[in-house]
């Protein structure tokens, strides 16, 4: 079980809600193993179109590459041969590539993240088995819930089962989603995953105990058909005795359930909850064991089952390089790529710039939350063990607490992922925002993210942000940009401050960062003039637009190519600047409709620069508009290249780009359909 992962299932069997029969599919776990067939047994099929969803089955898997080379492996899958209803089994989870393998998708494991191949997610649209697409690992609990409320009110059959893993019991989703359980006390079973991972290691603890004998037995006492009787049948008669000896009974099994299980093992009964464990995950006989009897009780309500897990039993997983295959198209991305070269990413040129100036500045410190630390941050870490703080997936916690740090005087550098950021939006509002206090947020893994798809794609932070009163939002086009940009936010004392910069490898790999230098607030920046169109580029899509410089050069266009460097506040004079002297201006960003293309139309369009062209016998006061009376007044020509307005799935890096519209030549191709040059623009594309 993956360590960091959040995993739903749900296994049904017809028959009365009430008589629910045990997993039999489990009845032949041991015995089954993976085997690959010959070459003689493979076939050759040819791609699957998409199927629709109808009103009584999800679509079939319709992520089928459409290549020639590749092959359909039949092979047998007995867990799902032991089920009557494909649409009893479900799972939910950030990453479940056993549960694919185990619903039919094995042959296709060698497109996994691929552009048209399975996703590394669950997902809706990929299969009838998934059942809810997975965004954020502490959301099972509350999906598994609202299914099982929703099979109880439409008097279905189907019986529900959550995994979690101990991290991301970390984010206090889990918690309101196990109290709402208990309350309803709906059927459900909620498996918790714990690698005895920590984020923060106690050397006091010693080494890890194993399941004992005595765990294993206990678990299976707990989880037996004759000890719930006996449990129920003791509650009714100690209700029907009185005088508190319900309540003093229910002491005496809450104390007696906590010497049995691990520390910490009655929260869950606190909850609502009826905690079944620790049970060792790597017994498959003792695991089933446990899985079979909690499947044979009837009217349960919610369950949890302990499970105890080696994160480094079984095969290591190789180290994934996710460095972004094409630097020159300027986004994002880390795919699987296993080599010894590792380019310098932005997160390292970050942690440097940002060590550096903790090395200065002893108030400066480093907050993180996310699923997982970077290894560059793991080296912020080692040089500065006391001004490191993992929160892991508590991001509103993250934020919060960064408003304290600062408050007290330090300066919090907030490093929180774009896509889980999005989740602690209602604390950068009225915790940090509304209050103006001077939290310094690093939006990493911004824009495009390669393999990872929509789940972790960083689309919306520089809407959301951008729109806040408070907040000054930039974003660097390179790595020396970056590292001024660090200095620029620790100088911020006033106001909050944000920065994004892209998965990937920085744009000269081989040159050595300077010492930061404060960027003046709302400067932007000329990198080429020319005097047919501009071009306005916001963070690493300014790259793109150098490309397309180079580009219509080479076709006698004069272009400007200019680096906005803030989203908010905007360099005013510059706008007005590439507007007197452009007739054509085409903004660029890695970003969703309602960013950084929006302020600059905001601005334009009250600055007059959209009022499109007037004839001559409509301008009432020449003057006024400080134009000659000729036949007609021509104004600007803005157009907007941002990201389209849908998810973009998994892919790489450079053909996420593709997709989206944003390279060198989708850029050019723009600026020369502007100039009435479709033909040429076309064929620039081919």
């Amino acid at each position: 079980m993956a360590t960091a992962s959040a995993r739903f299932s749900a296994f049904g069997a017809r028959g009365n809600r009430h008589e629910r029969p045990a997993f039999s599919g489990f009845s032949k776990l041991e015995s089954w193993s993976f085997h690959f067939p010959p070459s003689a047994e493979v076939c050759k099929i040819p791609s699957a179109s998409v199927a629709t969803r109808s009103k009584n089955v999800s679509s079939q898997i319709n992520s089928l590459p459409d290549s020639d080379d590749f092959f359909y492996e039949k092979v047998a899958t007995p867990m799902l041969d032991n089920i009557e209803s494909p649409t009893n089994v479900k799972n939910l989870s950030t990453k479940t590539y056993a549960h694919k393998m185990l619903t039919g998708r094995r042959s296709l494991m060698n497109t996994l993240r691929q552009k048209g191949g399975l996703s590394g997610f669950t997902s809706r649209s990929e299969s009838e088995y998934d059942p809810f697409g997975a965004g954020h690992g502490c959301s099972s609990i509350s999906a598994g819930l609202g299914m099982a409320v929703a099979r109880d009110m439409k008097g279905k059959r189907e019986r529900i089962m959550t995994v979690i893993s101990n991290v991301t019991t970390m984010a206090g989703q889990v918690y309101e989603a196990m109290s709402n359980a208990g309350y309803l006390d709906s059927d459900m079973i909620v498996i918790l995953n714990d690698s005895r991972h920590s984020l923060h290691p106690k050397v006091e603890e010693g080494p890890k105990r194993s399941i004992n004998a005595l765990s294993s037995t206990l678990s299976k006492l707990q989880s037996s058909k004759s000890f719930r009787k006996f449990r129920e049948v003791a509650k009714g008669v100690t209700k029907k005795i009185g005088r508190g000896m319900h309540e003093w009974a229910a002491k005496v099994d809450e104390f007696a359930r906590g010497m049995m299980g691990p520390p910490g093992s009655t929260l869950f009964e606190e909850l609502g909850l009826y905690y079944i464990g620790p049970v060792d995950g790597h017994n498959i006989e003792d695991l089933v064991c446990v899985l079979q009897e909690v499947a044979s009780l009837n009217s349960m309500g919610p369950v949890l089952i302990h499970v105890v897990t080696d994160e480094n039993q079984g095969i290591k997983r190789s180290q994934q390089s996710e460095i972004g295959e094409n630097v020159g198209e300027g986004s994002s991305c880390y795919d699987l790529v296993e080599s010894n070269y590792q380019p310098r990413t932005y997160s390292d040129c970050f942690v440097e710039a940002l060590a550096r100036k903790a090395e200065s500045d002893k108030d400066v410190v480093m907050v993180h939350g996310g699923v997982e630390v970077e290894p560059s941050l793991q080296l912020f870490r080692e040089k500065f063990p006391d001004k490191f703080f993992d929160v892991g997936m508590a991001e509103q916690h993250a934020v919060t607490f960064s408003a304290g740090l600062s408050c007290g005087g330090l300066k919090p550098f907030c490093v929180i992922p774009s896509a889980f950021l999005q989740r602690a939006f209602d604390q950068v509002v009225h915790d940090v925002d509304r209050q103006r206090i001077p939290v310094r947020f690093v939006i990493t893994s911004a824009g495009l993210v390669g393999s990872n798809g929509p789940v972790q794609c960083g689309a919306f932070d520089i809407t959301f942000m951008s729109c806040l009163p408070n907040m000054i939002v930039m974003a660097p086009s390179d790595e020396d940009e970056l590292v001024d940009m660090v200095e620029t936010a620790a100088m911020v004392d006033d106001r909050p401050i944000c920065f994004r910069y892209p998965r990937g490898a920085i744009v000269q790999t081989d040159k050595c960062l300077s010492p930061g230098i404060p960027i003046e607030i709302g400067r932007g920046r000329i990198l080429a003039e020319g005097k047919d169109v501009a071009l306005l580029g916001y963070g690493s899509m300014v790259q793109n637009c150098v490309k397309a410089w180079s580009l219509l050069s080479k076709l006698g266009i004069e272009v400007t190519v200019a680096d906005a460097r803030f989203c908010k506040p905007l360099d005013i004079g510059l706008l007005r600047g590439l507007c007197e002297n452009h007739a054509f201006l085409v903004t660029v960003e890695e970003g969703s409709i309602g960013g950084f293309g929006s302020h600059v139309a905001q601005f334009i369009a009250l600055d007059g620069r959209l009022d499109g062209r007037i004839k001559k016998e409509h301008l009432l006061n020449c003057e006024v508009l400080s134009v000659s009376c000729t036949d007609q007044v021509w104004f600007l020509q803005w157009r907007p290249i941002v990201l389209p307005d849908a998810y973009i799935e998994h892919a790489s890096p450079n053909e996420q780009l593709s997709l989206a519209g944003l390279t060198g030549h989708h850029i050019a191709a723009t600026v020369l359909s502007l100039l009435g040059r479709t033909r040429e623009a076309l064929l620039l594309m081919c």
